[in-house]
């Protein structure tokens, strides 16, 4: 399904010029969760704000940040435990009258808290309780539907305030995961440079750059990331910003969602529940990596010293149902040219899934 079809945000209006929004402010490091409130002020963020959070993450971090609000604004709560149109319109009524947003919690909670504000004109704080994927800082928010989850535009966080403790005492597949959704950066720049060679698809070099880059310096550093440990979650948390500006440059996702990122959108749908995000998505790299003719094995090495899965195996799921995913990835965002849309056949898709196994 095209998100063009899904009408859970409000069209603006279109402007030809190009409109680049960054992160301002971003704190990153051991108990920084006190500093919402000079970066609120130092933002003139407004006198009220709606706090967007989960129950769990609302007793591990949403309590102490609007202790922490209500000492210079008034602030509201709303209670987000999954992400969907009906919470979304719950959340913008919510809203209503508030300044600012914060989003309080994990990936499903940001992404809530970002199409509410964007929704509502209002900017939002993205304090994240998990490194899972990029869409702590980015302006892409997915949202599951019957027929599985859309990547939606928003817009990205005004600001951003990430404490590594909190982080790090995630469970480590949550960081494991969001460090395999950077190192897909990798295929995904390559597929960019490939449409833009045949399909005459603009491309930006800043962006592409930076994207590379971050994957890069994940990969190179793999032996780093330990359970646990705020260095870890220091040094993802920081990957993960990097790659959402590298979208915010681009203007779109391109630098850090390809064919991997189809390939998981259509695993999703296939075996909904299985696999995090980031997860498939490493596992769609290794198999774009090999298409792509680069080093694919270094890819699948780096993965699995962080922790993460390599296989369809490692997940619980069949290899026929990544064949099926394979074979599906050309028609999630068929406008996105990817190498997963140049002629995938079963035999090809079943011969990418055995290499997954290969030593």
């Amino acid at each position: 399904m095209s998100p063009d079809t899904i009408k859970l945000l409000k069209e603006k209006v279109f402007d030809k010029s190009k409109w680049m929004q960054l992160p301002r402010d971003v704190v990153i490091g051991h108990d920084v969760l006190g500093q919402i409130t000079p970066v609120c002020t130092d933002l003139k963020m407004g006198r009220s704000a709606l706090l967007i959070s989960g129950k769990h993450t609302m007793e591990k971090a949403g309590e102490t940040v609007r202790d922490l609000l209500s000492r210079s604004v008034t602030v509201k709560v709303f209670l987000a435990d999954e992400i969907s149109p009906k919470i979304i319109e719950e959340g913008e009524r919510a809203a209503e009258g508030m300044d600012f947003v914060v989003g309080v919690g994990g990936g499903r909670v940001i992404d809530t808290a970002k199409i509410v504000s964007y929704n509502i004109d209002r900017q939002f704080i993205s304090v994240p309780t998990a490194a899972s994927h990029d869409g702590i800082a980015s302006a892409r928010a997915s949202v599951p539907m019957s027929d599985g989850n859309v990547s939606l535009e928003a817009h990205p966080p005004l600001a951003i305030i990430a404490d590594t403790g909190i982080i790090a005492s995630a469970p480590h597949r949550l960081l494991a995961a969001g460090c395999a959704d950077v190192i897909s950066n990798y295929t995904a720049i390559l597929d960019w440079e490939m449409a833009h060679r045949i399909k005459g698809e603009p491309m930006s070099e800043y962006a592409i750059a930076l994207s590379k880059m971050t994957a890069e310096i994940l990969v190179k550093n793999a032996g780093l990331i330990k359970p646990h440990q705020e260095q870890s979650a220091w040094f993802v948390t920081k990957a993960l910003v990097s790659s959402g500006v590298a979208m915010s440059i681009a203007g779109s996702s391109r630098p850090a969602s390809g064919g991997e990122h189809k390939f998981s959108h259509a695993l999703d749908r296939l075996a909904p529940g299985k696999a995090l995000h980031g997860e498939s998505c490493g596992i769609g790299t290794i198999m774009s990596m090999y298409l792509h003719g680069g080093d694919w094995r270094g890819i699948r090495e780096s993965l699995r010293t962080i922790g993460a899965p390599v296989t369809p195996a490692d997940l619980g799921i069949a290899d026929e149902i990544a064949v099926e995913a394979l074979l599906m990835a050309k028609t999630i965002r068929p406008e996105r040219f990817t190498i997963f849309d140049a002629g995938i056949t079963k035999e090809s898709a079943e011969n990418l899934v055995r290499i997954l196994y290969t030593e």
